[in-house]
């Protein structure tokens, strides 16, 4: 009866029962102790846990977190998928299932190969998948972020959430004391987890712990992330060897969005074939260790392909659970419409040929202004393309205004680990008028050093000649303005030729030439200072070290996971007169960049960098790599949030020397942490702060407060020269399905 024991102190503090009534219901209940699962109403209602059992839980779950050491299992999914609510809007979304007119109800079932290494290494290979869907291609979220699942570990869905069995997330949740429960012969405490606030960080569910060793029997979670509200129910492994890990997974996910609605039954059933423990005294961490380097034996072919079973027929034999009547319906009536489509081909090719060519060509430009392509053959390779119109790829900050800009991507994967791969791009910024295009092509030959071919071509940013430093240089800081110069703008046609290699683990070697054409309309005013063409040809060399660098092989192809330390980079590139070409110069750049994980899902990204112009002989141009102004929109963390949003775009060619520093704190609560129902929308913040030394700037400092949702990112930024604030802008980019 160790049950109502160990809760006794907390009955008569509370003073709610008599003891003559607590002995005549344990002698009432005493004869439903044998039985699987009973309820036990001695808890009055509300009634908070208390911070003895609390303190139990947390410290119990420190343990368990890092109990197992690896595990694999074969994992089977089975799921339902009904359209209750949709439109056109839904053809926008990349990887979205392709759903068909008039179906409602389609289902998914896939047979896997499940890997788990601690910390938190995930692997799935998928052995056989079928569907009633048109093709096996798209879904609307990952699935496996649902399956990673450590219930007593710090954060969880792949530190989506926060877990409530970690003590340092008790400042967010309530915990009530539900009622206590005999399941399997042993003592349970059935709490209720209450967030205090509305977030998309934390869960509002039950679980109930044994009394004895306060394991986890079972858990019924529920919460919100993206634009899914999701509800995961789990039961924990019966066995010694499955105590601490689930067996069984009820996952139920609601997707809504512009009057869509989607939602999703999956259910998982786990048979561990491998489960092995931490040994005593062994920490589960990725050592600092050069043996431990190679994690090769956490991770495996995520699908083979060649091997992947999507029949139906032979999938029926490797099925571990009947199928239901309704089930083997949807099955059938897929069929039923693959034969219809058929017939439809046929008619539709007949009736092509009869139209007008003008007609049917309108068509295609129509399908292809609003509908994603995702091609995958074989011999061929796969090609990706989002709609042209789509307005998810536009975007806004302050200094460069509206920008507009579309991907596309076409890989080839050779059967030794070979890479070829080709990404066209294409922008308009429609503050600057302008139209930026770019292709970016790589192939690597050698998979397991990284060796690599690339090649670089396109329009870079409007750029002025050295021949400003000179004016800038003889302007006082307190009389010093852009506007009071005569700027000669060049434009910029780059092409940038490279051979990567890695030295040792975490050392590449980058080499390559730089070439550039520069050009501006030619007249009389200018070609008696400068002339209107420039042509530049400059040998380079990058070295980016990385130490301590973890990797895993995956066939022939070495992938880098990451490492406690920092990158470090140095860009040196020497300009020669070759070719035609004008100008000598030698441009050096130093930088360090780390994000850092703090605290279970904060994180600190810092990037620390400086560059010089050397030896100028003639004119040349600054034209700095790692300090630059983007004239496309690259995603919010590119370079890992060092940019600075109110810095004039004309600085960045101003100087022959800069020093810079900039800094993100990233966390689901900073500000808004008592604003609940913003929190209930807002998934992360983030904090910026950046600092610029060069002449006439010094130092120019900026700061910034954004936030980050599932449909959108927005930051305000305030910027300051030499000790004034002198602008305050803001920046906007869609990030809806780009994460």
């Amino acid at each position: 009866m160790c049950i109502f024991v160990s809760d006794m102190s907390y009955i008569f503090k509370y003073g709610r029962f008599k003891l003559l009534h607590l002995l005549l219901v344990v002698f009432c209940m005493m004869p439903l102790i044998g039985q699987s699962e009973n309820i036990i109403s001695l808890i009055p209602k509300d009634c908070v846990v208390p911070d003895s059992i609390l303190n139990k839980m947390y410290s119990s779950a420190s343990i368990y977190s890092n109990e197992v050491k690896s595990y694999r299992a074969n994992l089977y999914l089975k799921g339902t998928v009904t359209v209750h609510n949709r439109n056109r809007i839904i053809k926008y979304i990349p990887s979205m299932f392709k759903l068909e007119d008039s179906i409602k109800h389609y289902m998914h079932e896939s047979l896997s190969e499940l890997q788990y290494t601690a910390p938190a290494i995930y692997d799935r290979k998928i052995k056989a998948m079928v569907s009633t869907f048109r093709s096996q291609k798209g879904q609307v979220f990952d699935i496996m972020d649902y399956m990673k699942f450590n219930v007593y570990s710090s954060s969880l869905m792949g530190d989506k959430v926060l877990s409530p069995l970690n003590s340092q997330s008790k400042v967010h949740y309530k915990y009530i004391l539900d009622s206590l429960l005999v399941i399997d012969n042993k003592p349970c405490y059935k709490i209720y987890v209450k967030p205090k606030y509305k977030s998309t960080k934390l869960v509002d569910g039950y679980m109930w712990l044994y009394a004895d060793d306060w394991s986890v029997h079972s858990f019924d979670f529920e919460g919100v992330y993206d634009l899914i509200d999701f509800r995961i129910k789990a039961y924990m492994g019966n066995t010694p060897q499955t105590k601490y890990l689930p067996c069984y997974m009820d996952l139920d996910m609601n997707f809504r969005f512009l009057r869509n609605h989607l939602q999703m039954r999956y259910f998982g059933w786990l048979d561990y074939k491998e489960v092995r423990f931490t040994e005593l005294g062994e920490v589960i961490y990725l050592k600092k260790d050069r043996s431990k380097y190679n994690l090769s034996s956490s991770y495996t072919l995520t699908c083979d392909t060649s091997r992947l079973v999507t029949d139906i027929d032979s999938f029926s034999k490797l099925r571990p659970f009947p199928l239901t009547y309704e089930e083997e319906l949807l099955y059938k009536d897929k069929m039923d419409r693959k034969m219809l489509d058929r017939q439809k081909w046929v008619k539709d090719s007949i009736e092509n040929l009869k139209r007008p060519k003008s007609q049917v060509f309108l068509g295609q430009v129509g399908d292809a202004l609003i509908n994603s392509y995702d091609i995958d053959l074989p011999k061929v390779g796969s090609i990706n393309c989002s709609p042209i119109i789509n307005p998810l790829l536009l975007s806004y900050s302050h200094r460069n205004g509206i920008s507009y800009r579309q991907v596309y991507k076409y890989n080839k994967l050779f059967y030794d680990g070979r890479l070829l791969r080709i990404a066209p791009q294409i922008g308009f910024n429609f503050t600057k008028k302008e139209l930026y295009a770019k292709a970016d092509i790589e192939y690597v030959y050698n998979p397991r050093k990284h060796g690599a071919w690339e090649l670089h071509v396109g329009n870079g940013n409007r750029i002025y000649s050295s021949v400003v430093l000179d004016q800038l240089a003889a302007m006082p800081d307190s009389t010093f303005s852009f506007d009071g110069l005569d700027l000669d703008y060049f434009k910029d046609i780059y092409v940038n030729l490279s051979h990567n290699i890695e030295i040792i683990n975490g050392l590449n070697l980058w080499t390559g030439l730089s070439m550039h054409w520069r050009y501006t309309k030619s007249t009389p005013e200018l070609d008696s200072r400068v002339r209107s063409r420039y042509n530049s040809f400059a040998p380079r060399v990058r070295i980016e070290w990385t130490p301590g660098m973890y990797y895993y092989m995956n066939g022939n192809r070495k992938v880098n996971v990451g490492s406690f330390y920092p990158t470090f980079i140095a860009d040196y590139e020497r300009g020669i007169k070759v070719f035609k070409s004008s100008g000598e110069y030698e441009r050096l750049e130093l930088s360090a960049e780390q994000i850092i994980k703090v605290r279970d899902i904060h994180h600190i990204a810092y990037h620390v960098g400086c560059g010089f112009f050397l030896n100028q002989e003639d004119m040349y141009f600054v034209d700095y790599v790692n300090f630059a102004n983007r004239n496309l929109p690259q995603g919010w963390n590119d370079d890992i949030g060092g940019t600075f949003q109110m810095l004039d775009g004309r600085w960045y060619n101003a100087s022959s020397h800069y020093v810079r520093g900039n800094m993100t704190y990233e966390s689901p609560f900073i500000l808004l942490y008592p604003v609940s129902k913003l929190l209930s929308f807002v998934q992360k913040e983030r904090i910026y702060a950046g600092i610029l030394f060069m002449p006439h700037l010094n130092p120019y400092f900026e700061i910034g407060y954004g936030i980050g949702t599932h449909v959108f990112d927005a930051g305000v930024f305030i910027g300051n020269e030499r000790g004034k604030f002198t602008s305050v802008g803001c920046k906007f980019t869609f990030e809806l399905f780009n994460k």
